[in-house]
């Protein structure tokens, strides 16, 4: 029953959030608009959370009265320098989310709002949560003329926009709100991506190719030391150990790094939204490919990235990279044109001994020549494929393509590697396919088992895979279920000899019949 109620309480969310969207879009894009809903939705929490946090601690000293949003401005700066230490940031009462909203109809909205986001990210200035506040609400422009041409054009979108996030029930803080305004952001992310095509796909990964991942990684664990993604978008695949493991089980934190500013600011409040501690997380802005950020908190025990498809990087033409230790052991640096095996070649290198990478990739990386043929021959001759799984076409936002998983470990116990044809391991749902949670099952059973499956799973030979010049295409190794009609040529045969003698009595027949009619005189030849 109670997960019946969740269900229906999740149900009347995403109907809120989606009549909240498309009465709110209007003249803007809808993947730009995002930008003010997942920004307001982040608002609001952050407030709440910040009140709920003193009121608690007041309430349990005995001052059961206590709201902290009705404390003046004054009384509460008293408190700025201890909860910018335990929460990582300040809100003053008066630029609280419900007090702000309850002044909405104020002609200064505009003002009001871009006051207290700078305000907000100002007050983690000079403390170690700086780095995690900074540009937050960059993307939130309230002064924007995608909102309205006057300013009382976009105050009136503003005001719509307080109320609609103010009016989602998300319930009470004992009463999963995390989990709410986590699905609420979920929710907005896939509806926004999939009406976007690849301008929006490309920052999100469905949750069940995100979950898919995550437990690839974790197969054998209970709990890990940090995870990390080097090419993070949104967060939503780290965010999945926190769903899985339950977010106590990442013992040292969530680590990623994301090339996209706007992409960048979304995974941080993803994390907020998420209930990960500004302490628990630590997102870099930059290319991990040439200026990685996390050269001090390498290895990690489980690596999750669906890094983007065949993008150019600086290849050859920057003579650092064949120097640098990511890259160096194989010899030879991925094309200018295709950076693929270059996020696989940073993703082992920091890699712990002990741990997993699940790497989506796109499918031209398994068996196209030159240098990244000569990558291929690296990691399979060093033994660090564990699995690649051919995963089924059409699951990603924007994109029909079949892409593949690539898995890495460092210290495996056979000199062989898995190879999952789980292209046909999916349901059809609209226009994409999708991964239920059986589907995800069968392709877990099978990676855990690591044992030949006809049409399905085959574990091969290193040596056989350099027989074939180091092609990792799923289909050179395990044969797929042939559908054609099984015919039995004896039997055809009897068939065919069977019309042949028919058609031959017929004949005879015909020309009997013929035979025995009797003629008139001169009509010789003719049958009326």
């Amino acid at each position: 029953m109670a997960d019946n109620k969740k269900e229906q309480q999740r149900a009347e969310l995403h109907r809120t959030i989606w009549n909240i969207a498309n009465d709110l879009r209007g003249s803007v894009d809808g993947w730009d608009f995002k930008q003010y809903v997942l920004g307001m939705l982040f608002y609001r929490y952050i407030s709440e959370n910040l009140t709920d946090y003193i009121n608690r601690g007041e309430h349990e000293a005995g001052n059961s009265g206590f709201d902290y949003a009705q404390l003046s401005d004054a009384d509460a700066e008293e408190a700025r320098a201890d909860l910018v230490l335990t929460r990582g940031f300040f809100i003053l009462p008066s630029e609280l989310f419900e007090n702000v909203r309850s002044r909405a109809a104020d002609e200064n909205l505009n003002e009001t709002l871009e006051q207290a986001f700078r305000n907000i990210e100002s007050s983690a200035q000079g403390s170690i949560s700086e780095d995690d506040f900074k540009g937050l609400f960059d993307d939130i422009d309230v002064n924007s003329n995608k909102l309205g041409g006057t300013v009382a054009k976009r105050n009136e979108m503003l005001v719509k926009l307080l109320d609609g996030i103010g009016d989602m029930n998300l319930g009470g803080y004992q009463d999963n709100t995390i989990d709410a305004f986590g699905d609420a952001y979920e929710y907005l992310m896939g509806m926004y991506a999939s009406n976007a095509g690849k301008s929006g796909g490309e920052y999100y990964t469905p949750q069940e190719v995100s979950e898919l991942l995550t437990r690839i990684t974790l197969v054998g664990k209970t709990e890990v030391n940090k995870v990390y993604d080097p090419a993070c978008g949104s967060g939503s695949l780290l965010l999945n150990y926190a769903k899985i493991l339950g977010k106590e089980n990442v013992r040292q934190g969530f680590y990623g790094q994301e090339i996209n500013i706007t992409t960048y600011n979304l995974c941080r409040i993803n994390m907020f939204l998420h209930d990960i501690d500004y302490d628990k997380f630590d997102i870099g802005h930059g290319d991990t490919l040439t200026d990685p950020m996390h050269w001090d908190d390498e290895p990690f025990e489980a690596i999750v990235s669906n890094p983007p498809y065949s993008i150019r990087w600086d290849g050859d033409a920057n003579p650092l990279l064949i120097n640098d230790p990511r890259f160096s052991p194989a010899g030879v640096l991925a094309p200018k044109s295709k950076a693929d095996l270059a996020f696989i070649l940073h993703s082992l290198a920091w890699l712990a001994t002990s741990g997993t990478a699940a790497i989506v990739c796109f499918p031209g990386v398994m068996y196209r020549g030159g240098a990244e043929q000569k990558i291929r021959k690296y990691l399979i001759d060093n033994n660090y494929i564990d699995c690649v799984i051919q995963l089924p076409g059409n699951l990603f936002f924007g994109t029909s393509i079949a892409t593949c998983i690539m898995v890495l470990k460092k210290s495996k116990s056979e000199n062989s590697t898995l190879f999952i044809d789980a292209a046909k391991e999916c349901v059809k749902v609209t226009n994409n396919n999708k991964l239920t949670p059986a589907n995800i099952e069968a392709i877990i059973s099978a990676y855990k088992n690591r044992a030949d499956r006809e049409h399905f799973a085959r574990l091969v030979p290193n040596a056989e895979i350099a027989a074939q010049d180091y092609n990792l295409s799923v289909s050179s190794y395990v044969e797929p279920p042939d559908l054609r009609e099984v015919i039995d040529i004896t039997v055809l045969n009897a068939e065919i000899e069977a019309i042949v003698a028919r058609e031959q009595l017929l004949r005879d027949e015909i020309a009997r019949i013929i035979a025995e009619i009797d003629l008139p005189a001169g009509r010789q030849g003719w049958i009326d």
